[in-house]
């Protein structure tokens, strides 16, 4: 029979070790569950390819399908999704509906994640 695992208990407060509170680093539930969704959605390959599609400017689905060699259906389900978080916008133009990069945040995000991605600490694991 496994032996209990006791709770643990504390042997220092947060402030012992220089830490300070941020408010940015203090989010809400609300924002704590928007920022989730927000990795979820990014977290598949091919919409993470998209969203590095999308980075060069706007494209059409047309375009992105070819980029990825999948079906306009699969992309378009892939963009609802990256649409549904905020991710990407769309605005029409004439027969085509094109598709961008909501903000420079979302530019920001993928280029940090692709670059922590990248490194080699990390594809060691």
């Amino acid at each position: 029979m496994p032996a209990r695992a006791r709770p643990l208990t504390p042997t220092c407060a947060p402030t012992d070790h220089g830490a300070t509170a941020s408010p940015l680093l203090a989010p809400s539930a609300r924002t704590a569950d928007r920022a989730a969704r927000i990795l979820r959605a990014m977290g598949d390959p091919a919409r993470v390819r998209l969203l590095a599609e999308l980075a060069a400017g706007p494209r059409c689905v047309t375009e992105l399908a070819q980029a990825s060699g999948d079906g306009l259906p699969v992309v378009s389900q892939r963009l609802r999704v990256l649409r549904s978080e905020g991710l990407v916008q769309s605005q029409r133009d004439g027969k085509h509906v094109l598709y961008s990069l909501e903000d420079a945040h979302v530019l920001q995000l993928l280029v940090t994640v692709l670059a922590h991605a990248g490194e080699d600490r990390i594809a060691a694991l």
